[in-house]
């Protein structure tokens, strides 16, 4: 599986961004796709993700904010950002796990101007 990631940038605190990930290569079998972050010295954490047929989940700190969504019939996922906070700055990687292995995208950076 091959992830594509695309849609970082520099924004205001309060604005927004929309995150695409497109996957390609081995496709069936795919249950899970989301969306982690990482800021320099910290673990990566979850941001958001969902299950085949499921409902997103979030964590708790961007509940309410971003809201994930997934087109199956183009094997997309989308993170909507919205009113931005200077501690959602980080590195976001798209992710898929498929039959137990988890793949990931390169990276796209989110800039969060105070």
């Amino acid at each position: 599986v091959q992830l594509q990631a695309s849609g970082g940038g520099l924004v205001q605190a309060g604005g927004s961004l929309r995150l695409s990930c497109a996957a390609s290569g081995k496709l069936n079998g795919i249950n899970v796709m989301g969306w982690f972050r990482r800021v320099p010295g910290k673990t990566r954490d979850l941001v958001a993700h969902i299950l085949n047929n499921g409902m997103p989940d979030y964590a708790a700190s961007v509940k309410g904010r971003f809201t994930l969504s997934r087109d199956n019939a183009d094997n997309k996922v989308y993170l909507q950002m919205n009113n931005l906070k200077p501690e959602d700055t980080a590195v976001y990687y798209c992710y898929a796990r498929r039959q137990g292995s988890d793949f990931w995208g390169q990276g796209t950076q989110v800039t969060v101007s105070s």
